[in-house]
């Protein structure tokens, strides 16, 4: 190509791969996440398109593949990316920019689980109206029985998720269909949280107790109607902390 070409096709434009700077730090496992998001950001790229490889993240980093095969597993664990065998690693949703005040990392996380509450809810308000419909005496008791246990628990201050569990194990069961439990549980457990993630912590989604006491009587009392609104309520106080813990500097949050 001649410079007289060089002027007129103006500069080759920029691989992905160079809007990124090694990484020096000791966390670098977010550091790796924050600079994905900031190349995606600066390069334009969009839902579809193919992300540099491995090797090449891995080089211009200064860090091992190892530690970016880690990074983009959970990029694919929160719905990201989607691998494809011999094609490469596509964006399936654009990473929030680190550059606001909450790291990437609880901002994926955050939207991760509004996208599970979402799933969720479909699948909650049915087996919650199924259970509150179909329940026998002796099991809306033990509901409501289980529902003071976690109240408990979570008023005194103490360790709630195993008498969680069993409130809402109770519910499925009630509802007569096991796989409503099975594939809630499942759920749950899809979304891997980070070591310093808020949605991890104990503190997370106390608010939305309260309502399981409405929930509970519901079911007791074979209101279909107030027990589905209950539920709906329950993944409203949380879907609202997700919202406000992901708008806010984690130190205030």
């Amino acid at each position: 190509m001649t410079p007289i070409d060089d002027l007129l096709l103006g500069p080759a434009p920029r691989d992905a791969v160079d809007y990124l700077e090694r990484i020096d730090t000791t966390t670098r496992g977010a550091a790796v996440l924050d600079a994905l998001a900031e190349m995606i950001d600066r390069a334009g790229l969009g839902v579809g398109d193919r992300i540099p490889p491995e090797i090449s993240l891995a080089e211009r980093l200064g860090v091992g593949r190892t530690t970016i095969r880690e990074a983009l597993n959970r990029w694919e664990g929160l719905g990201i990316i989607r691998r494809r065998r011999g094609a490469g690693t596509f964006l399936v949703a654009r990473p929030p920019s680190s550059k606001g005040l909450v790291p990437t990392m609880i901002r994926l996380e955050g939207e991760a689980l509004l996208r599970l509450i979402e799933v969720r809810r479909s699948l909650e308000s049915t087996v919650v109206g199924k259970a509150t419909a179909n329940a026998r005496p002796a099991q809306r008791r033990e509901i409501s029985r289980l529902c003071d246990i976690l109240l408990v628990e979570v008023n005194g201050g103490r360790p709630w998720r195993k008498a969680d569990a069993a409130f809402h194990a109770a519910i499925y069961e009630a509802s007569g269909n096991p796989m409503f439990g099975q594939i809630l549980l499942r759920l749950d457990h899809a979304l891997e949280r980070s070591a310093e993630s808020p949605f991890g912590r104990d503190g997370f989604g106390i608010a939305s107790f309260p309502p399981h006491r409405t929930l509970a009587d519901a079911i007791l009392a074979a209101d279909v109607a107030a027990a589905v609104a209950a539920i709906n309520h329950i993944l409203d106080v949380v879907e609202g902390e997700i919202r406000a813990i992901i708008a806010l500097d984690p130190a205030a949050a």
